[in-house]
């Protein structure tokens, strides 16, 4: 009886065993699923390829100006190089090299007295033979009143004397206009409005007409010049603008930023350089400010015509790839395309496209080393337009902070105030 017992007693340990390890496999087996599940519902998903920063443009249709561009060199209107016509001794000098003068400035002044000297006695010679002749005419009046009682041969002898005389004023006239001219000479006027070089010649050095020192260079720079050339091919196109009108001429520096004078084009040479291939063309400026300098190398750029509806992009637009020119295209899911372009000419900073693009289209503009055909595209906004809004929401703050530091100071007032009444 004791020993069913024991046995019925061992059975039922043993089952519970089994069931014990029966739920800690199924609680194990529970815990490791909901493990499993977390974990998968844990892991982040891939992400999607970022959309690569750029700057966009519109495609635009308008007019568009036809300028050609050239380099060229700035030339003085008129030279002159000023010298003496007499001879003597500079005893002032009436400029300073640099300053700009006008047409009958005293430049020198040469020693003027001996030249003075000369048209006096020039004039004393003329007064001398004026009274001669008076008195020739007195006599041949005389001789002709007489009439039988005086001969021929008298009369005839004093009508020669009173031509003679006649002729020997008129030649003491000219020695007087000859002299006053060379003393004129002594004033060295300048010539001609413009600008003085540097000064050859110092107050006491001897000068004579001669010599082949000029005492200064003057150059007129209003108006200036400024001589460039033209491919040959543009030479129909060049003449036919000039005989519509007048043709509008831009001198620019040679590193393209900054404008200097605008003007016209007076001249396209006569002939074709054969060796170039090109033509010369000269332009004029008024150049009131000075920005043109004789010997300047400038930069021109010449407007021919304007085309009334040309497509255009800005210049970065336009890219080289191994099969030509090409734009990057933002589609309507902002996505990158490749499309093959023709261009023409480039005028402040457009392009013209002549095939592969129609007006409205977004095209990309900058950022283009980072964009893949097809590639996510995506505007970057300016970096001052970031800046102004954060800018914006700092200033309230700081005007909250300022009332909040009023309010402090004044409690801390209050409490001074009432330690000291205690």
């Amino acid at each position: 009886m004791r020993s069913e017992q024991g046995a019925g007693r061992r059975k039922r340990r043993r089952g519970g065993w089994l069931l014990a390890v029966v739920i800690l496999a199924g609680a194990g087996g529970a815990y490791a699923w909901r493990s499993r599940q977390h974990a998968e519902t844990a892991k982040p998903a891939a992400r999607a390829p970022a959309a690569v920063p750029v700057t966009v443009a519109q495609v635009e249709q308008g007019p568009f100006g036809v300028v050609l561009g050239s380099l060229g060199t700035v030339q003085a209107y008129n030279t002159v190089q000023v010298r003496s016509r007499v001879d003597g001794e500079i005893l002032k000098i009436g400029f300073r090299e640099g300053q700009v003068v006008r047409k009958g400035d005293l430049l020198a002044q040469v020693d003027p007295r001996q030249y003075q000297a000369a048209l006096d006695q020039a004039r004393a010679k003329k007064t001398q033979d004026e009274a001669n002749l008076k008195n020739a005419k007195a006599d041949l009046e005389r001789y002709t009143k007489l009439g039988d009682y005086a001969s021929r041969q008298q009369t005839e002898t004093q009508g020669a004397q009173v031509s003679q005389l006649t002729a020997q004023v008129a030649s003491d006239q000219a020695a007087i206009d000859n002299a006053a001219t060379q003393l004129s000479y002594a004033t060295i006027q300048a010539p001609i409005d413009g600008v003085t070089g540097f000064r050859q010649i110092d107050v006491g050095n001897v000068v004579n007409a001669a010599q082949q020192t000029a005492i200064v260079t003057i150059t007129q720079v209003e108006p200036i010049f400024v001589v460039y050339t033209a491919p040959e091919e543009q030479l129909r196109e060049v003449t036919k603008a000039l005989a519509a009108g007048t043709v509008p001429v831009e001198a620019w520096s040679t590193d393209g930023l900054t404008k200097l004078s605008e003007g016209r084009l007076d001249l396209v040479n006569n002939q074709v350089d054969t060796a170039t291939g090109t033509v010369r063309l000269k332009a004029s400026f008024a150049n009131k400010d000075h920005a043109l300098w004789p010997g300047l190398s400038v930069s021109t750029r010449m407007r021919t015509g304007t085309i009334p509806d040309a497509v255009t992009v800005p210049d970065d637009v336009v890219q080289h790839g191994p099969n030509g020119l090409y734009a990057f295209v933002v589609d309507d899911q902002r996505r990158a395309r490749m499309q093959a372009i023709t261009v023409g000419r480039s005028t402040d900073g457009r392009t013209r496209v002549t095939k592969g693009l129609t007006p409205g289209q977004t095209v990309i503009w900058r950022g283009q080393s980072r964009v893949q055909e097809g590639a996510l595209v995506a505007e970057a906004k300016p970096a001052a337009a970031e800046a102004k809004p954060a800018a914006a929401e700092a200033k309230p703050a700081a005007a909250e902070a300022k009332p909040a530091a009023q309010e402090a100071h004044g409690a801390d007032n209050a409490a001074l105030a009432s330690s000291e009444a205690h």
